[in-house]
């Protein structure tokens, strides 16, 4: 399984073909972010605000999905989405591997939501607080859910991002299994050794 990062909270998760694009952004909804001309197989997003549910910026092609998709329901702030609303998270599984996108949390795991989510093999994880989970809460929900591989998404970068999120190194300073990647994609197996895996934006 192929886990590519566009920037922001964007993912596509590749698996015999067929990509599932998760939570696109709209032009102009990220500073210093334009999202590449994508094409996939499926979109999910992860709630409708702009720099989650560009749907209409990618290209559709037809393809026989090899991933299970679990829907858990979860919200946007500590308010029970009083102040920013509902979110999805969702589980791709395939091949015995399972990716769970957080989009937006904003608040803990519940006893219920942490059991659906289950197992997992990887994690995409918002870190950068104001909007979703803190860095330090962001990295207990990390440790509570023990993926071997958590994805860090959601933050301020050096040159990109909203100014109120929390740059990357907030999170990492809290981490010590960080693994920094050359390019913005990373091959899921089985058995990898537990790591915070840092992709980079490509150009």
């Amino acid at each position: 399984m192929t886990i590519t990062w566009y920037g922001h909270s964007c993912f596509g998760i590749a698996q015999d073909g067929y990509t599932v694009l998760l939570d696109p952004y709209a032009p102009g909804s990220v500073p210093g972010l334009r999202l590449p001309r994508l094409t996939a197989n499926e979109v999910l997003c992860t709630h409708d605000h702009r720099d989650h549910n560009a749907r209409e910026q990618v290209q559709l092609q037809p393809g026989i999905s090899p991933f299970t998709v679990t829907e858990v329901p979860a919200f946007h702030d500590h308010h029970r989405g009083a102040h920013r609303g509902g979110i999805t998270m969702y589980v791709l599984e395939t091949n015995g591997l399972r990716v769970a996108h957080l989009g937006d949390l904003g608040c803990l795991l519940t006893a219920e939501q942490f059991a659906k989510l289950g197992r997992l093999d990887a994690v995409l994880m918002p870190v950068g607080g104001y909007y979703t989970l803190t860095p330090q809460e962001a990295k207990n929900t990390a440790d509570m859910l023990g993926a071997p591989v958590t994805i860090p998404m959601h933050y301020r970068g050096s040159n990109f991002g909203y100014a109120e999120l929390a740059p990357l190194d907030t999170y990492l300073s809290l981490c010590t299994d960080v693994k920094r990647y050359a390019g913005n994609a990373i091959e899921l197996t089985k058995g990898m050794p537990r790591q915070t895996a840092v992709l980079q934006l490509t150009k």
